[in-house]
């Protein structure tokens, strides 16, 4: 992909921010590892015409931006996709993603207004979705899946996505685990939903610490609050560090499974390690 966002590099906290609220695009941009405009759900319909002429008037790094398009099908869908791209967006969000042919025809207006290569995050947010990850993931210009609890339960005829004590349901868990999971088995990014109560750092902290030791690259979230405790969960801890180093170094010297500090390690366990040390090597803070 030219010129979009990088999930690997970029940090692991995206924040959304409005796209009817440009007084808001350069603090976003200042306090998240990448701003997610949002042309969707954040913005009423009767606000998106100015809403998309704010993407070329107040503009943000598009190595730092992704913008949040409304479902293929719907009236605002083409006229955002264009806004973006003109503007010098690469990287597209796609609310409600449900099939491939929704992915091909952004790929199809980028080639028509001479784009270079675009990069889509389908956000898997309706039962629909959820049962296409797979064939989403495996679609050229599909540079993430990202899951939507509120919609998802929405979709199923639902009332809440969480139980009393801010536990997930098990039908948006069984969602989490298969966006994920299509995700890797494609080789692309994997992005964790929102947490909605902005005051609970606590759940917030959980979530996101979940969602980097399960595989995950980032967290959104709605509000600048959030961005410190997502990137503090995504850090590995220095403990963390030195542990993944010495195991490594002693590996360096076994010709294959073997007893280090009580636990017996193969390959998966040196893996996990790896990845630790590369979370942290690679991630800009």
């Amino acid at each position: 992909m030219t010129g979009g966002v990088d999930l690997d590099r970029t940090g692991p906290a995206l924040l959304f921010c409005p796209a009817d609220r440009p007084d808001r695009f350069a603090k976003a941009a200042e306090r998240a590892d990448a701003v997610i405009l949002d042309l969707e759900d954040a913005v009423l319909p009767a606000e998106r015409p100015a809403a998309r002429a704010a993407l070329a008037a107040h503009p943000l790094d598009p190595a730092r931006t992704i913008v949040r398009v409304n479902p293929h099908g719907s009236s605002d869908h083409t006229l955002d996709v264009e806004a973006a791209l003109a503007a010098g967006y690469r990287t597209l969000m796609l609310a409600k993603a449900e099939s491939p042919a929704a992915v091909r025809a952004i790929e199809a207006l980028a080639a028509a207004s001479g784009s270079p290569r675009i990069g889509v995050i389908a956000l898997c947010e309706t039962a629909a979705g959820v049962l296409a990850a797979p064939q989403l993931a495996a679609e050229a210009s599909v540079a993430a899946l990202m899951w939507g609890a509120e919609d998802l339960l929405a979709s199923l005829g639902g009332s809440s996505s969480r139980y009393p004590d801010g536990r997930y349901r098990d039908v948006a868990r069984h969602a989490r685990s298969a966006v994920l999971m299509a995700a890797a088995a494609h080789g692309t990014a994997a992005i964790d939903t929102v947490h909605l109560v902005i005051d609970d750092e606590v759940g917030l902290a959980a979530e996101a610490r979940d969602a980097a030791a399960s595989g995950f690259q980032a967290t959104a979230c709605i509000h600048p609050a959030q961005v410190a405790v997502i990137r503090a969960a995504y850090r590995p801890s220095p403990e963390q560090l030195s542990a993944a180093a010495a195991l490594l170094a002693r590996a360096a010297g076994e010709p294959g499974a073997f007893r280090f500090e009580g636990r017996m390690i193969d390959e998966p366990v040196l893996r996990h390690a790896r990845a630790l040390l590369e979370r942290a090597e690679h991630t800009v803070w």
